[in-house]
């Protein structure tokens, strides 16, 4: 059988020994890790994917063109401590004078083409959580 291994957002801020954990105790989550289910099955990116964005700015640039206002964003280098709110606030902001594009920044309209065309390097660079699912993934997946 194929090992499946999910990667989610946190939504709020991480503090748990592990994803699972995480999961487990977060209001409105409540989830159990499955029988036969490793740390490396469940990997939490950050606290919105968004967050993401954030360490290539030149990609945003490059997606926005005119009118992008990069400043706008939050300035915290430590990706995985930036909050959800935070990120998406700025986002809206960086995009609310856009002459190429329509504005502002809208969760899935946008998401995941800019997700597409970030570089790898650049966020597990900021961000330890985006390594270690790299890591899993380019080691051929879950080791159990």
């Amino acid at each position: 059988m194929k090992s499946r291994y999910f990667s989610w957002d946190a939504e709020d801020p991480f503090t748990a020994g592990s994803s699972w954990e995480h999961l487990r105790n977060r209001v409105g989550d409540g989830w159990d890790r499955p029988d036969g289910a490793s740390n490396d099955h469940c990997h939490l990116m950050v606290q919105v994917m968004e967050s993401w964005f954030l360490a290539d700015r030149s990609a945003l640039e490059s997606f926005y063109g005119q009118g992008f206002q990069p400043s706008a964003l939050p300035p915290n280098p430590r990706l995985e401590q930036v909050r959800k709110a935070d990120v998406l606030r700025g986002l809206a902001r960086a995009t609310r004078s856009l002459k190429t594009k329509e504005k502002p920044y809208r969760k899935g309209s946008d998401s995941f083409e800019i997700l597409g065309r970030i570089d790898p390097s650049r966020v597990e660079s900021v961000a330890p959580s985006a390594k270690l699912l790299l890591d899993v993934l380019r080691a051929g997946g879950p080791t159990s």
